[in-house]
């Protein structure tokens, strides 16, 4: 699923219109439609309405939604805020339709706003600025999305809440942003929808299909898309039935410290779960009796430090290795977290403490071997950075570049998880809850990435089935016992499910 830029969605509209072929009135109407659709489902005809309507194509959408509702017998009133007197087209044949049937309805603002008492039981229909706008909002509108914020109404918006602009907010007036309580977004998700700082405005999301060209999209590159169940199910290994143990791959996991068994046993358990034929954990010799007792399918091969990982070992005999989890940040560590990753010749998964010790030894960084696979969550990732980042947006744009000039794969973790690709891609993870926000997570992820690569899948495959599996095996494990009882361990329990979800048995 592709996430257009805010100039791509303006050439989506005009391509539709061009080649459906269809006016562009008629393609608001048809948006519109599915607007009013949406809304008389949700509230019924004792609603109270109020619609905002700015002078662009955002505002001409909701002149004509609620031309719609008053139709369908809602009490419904419309403001249009048109203070330069420049309407766009398809906004002034809407605000005509409106005046020419419903006179009453309409409220055309040129000069002073009279506002509007606004209740618990309105419903606001937000529709002044979309995907169109480029700047922060100023002056009167800022005025006016600061009364619908401080007002108790229910707050529905129109393809984005105004003042939010379809990708970069880094340096947006964030009081100036309708605080939507449902967004109603047309034709497909924007980027700003996929971070975490600009959840707060949008409330729940609904993607509207509106008929866009299918042929624009499909041919149409984009730096950024969501990660679809189709897409990870046609990526999915099946395993040979003549297959044994020694043809399913071997992997390495190098993690633990005293005090941090449990992180080396989740990566371990998670990682076993995931399909791969073997797998050995090189551990500090305090936890060697641990890993026997709580997963002895796993072999294990103590460190000769007692406490802490001293000694690097030969990742070469095995098909995978990762890295990290509870592994401590000693000098001592240190020393030997980058011995072992300079040698590996085979794929590395980069998590927790070995991303801590690179953050604090930032020099190291440029000697990775290319393809490796980071999975900082966004504290993680900002210690790795020069300069803290203004937002998530801007967190992410900085895990791309670095991923472009190290030639890595940076997996920033999150509700949304960005696999950042060596060729300045971006991969969105649709599956996973809040449930998951939870102590070991990332353990079970790096298990889950290492299994799969030594599996045989290439880095960007391993990444992307990984963070889809990891999320979905959540999921599952929410809809048995609710997010605020989650454990670590109990994705590992729904992982078995998650693979036969995509088609594994």
């Amino acid at each position: 699923m592709k996430l257009f830029t805010a100039t791509q969605i303006q050439e989506l509209d005009q391509y539709t219109i061009e080649h459906e072929p269809i006016t562009s009135i008629k393609l608001m109407e048809r948006a519109a439609d599915a607007l009013a659709e949406t809304i008389s489902i949700r509230w019924d005809e004792t609603t109270p309405m109020v619609v905002f309507a700015g002078p662009g194509n955002n505002g001409g959408d909701a002149l004509a939604v609620a031309r719609m509702l008053k139709q369908r017998g809602y009490d419904i009133v419309a403001y249009l805020f048109n203070v330069s007197g420049k309407l766009s087209a398809d906004c002034q044949e809407n605000m005509n339709l409106l005046k020419k049937k419903y006179p009453n309805v309409l409220k055309e603002v040129t000069k002073e706003f009279d506002p509007p008492t606004l209740t618990k039981e309105t419903l606001v229909i937000d529709g002044l600025f979309g995907s169109g706008l480029n700047k922060p909002l100023t002056g009167g509108f800022a005025e006016v999305v600061r009364y619908i914020n401080l007002s108790d109404a229910t707050v529905v918006s129109i393809d984005l809440p105004s003042g939010l602009m379809t990708e970069d907010n880094t340096f947006n007036v964030k009081s100036n942003i309708v605080n939507a309580d449902f967004t109603l977004t047309l034709g497909m998700k924007k980027l700003c929808m996929m971070m975490a700082d600009n959840q707060q405005y949008l409330g729940e999301v609904q993607v509207l299909n509106i008929g866009l060209s299918r042929e624009f999209i499909e041919n149409t590159p984009t730096q950024c898309r969501i990660i679809t169940e189709e897409e990870i199910s046609a990526l999915m290994k099946t395993r040979d039935d003549f297959a044994h143990k020694g043809v399913m791959g071997h992997a390495l996991l190098v993690a633990g410290s005293r005090g941090m068994a449990g992180a080396a046993v989740l990566a371990a358990r998670a990682c076993l779960r995931s399909g791969v034929g073997k797998v050995t954990v090189h551990t500090p010799a305090c936890n060697s009796d641990i890993m026997q007792i709580s997963v002895p399918e796993a072999i294990v091969q103590p460190d000769r430090g007692e406490d802490t990982f001293t000694q690097a070992t030969d990742a070469n005999k095995y098909s995978a290795m990762g890295i990290g989890p509870g592994l401590g940040v000693t000098e001592a560590t240190a020393i030997a977290l980058m011995t072992q990753i300079r040698s590996a010749k085979v794929p590395v998964v980069v998590d927790a403490d070995a991303i801590n010790i690179l953050a604090s030894h930032r020099a190291w960084l440029q000697q990775l071997p290319d393809g490796i696979i980071f999975t900082p969550h966004p504290k993680e990732m900002d210690r790795l950075l020069d300069t803290p980042p203004a937002d998530d947006y801007d967190r992410m744009m900085k895990a791309s570049e670095m991923a472009q000039r190290l030639r890595i794969f940076v997996l920033l973790k999150g509700h949304y998880s960005a696999l950042c690709l060596p060729n300045g891609n971006i991969l969105f993870n649709s599956s996973g809850n809040a449930g998951m926000a939870t102590a070991g997570s990332g353990d079970v992820l790096t298990g889950i990435i290492t299994a799969l690569l030594a599996r045989g899948y290439n880095q960007q495959d391993a990444a992307t089935v990984g963070m889809y599996l990891h999320g979905l095996a959540g999921d599952l494990a929410m809809q048995e016992m609710g997010m605020e009882s989650l454990m670590a361990s109990d994705i590992i329990c729904h992982l078995p499910q998650a693979f036969r979800m995509m088609g594994l048995q």
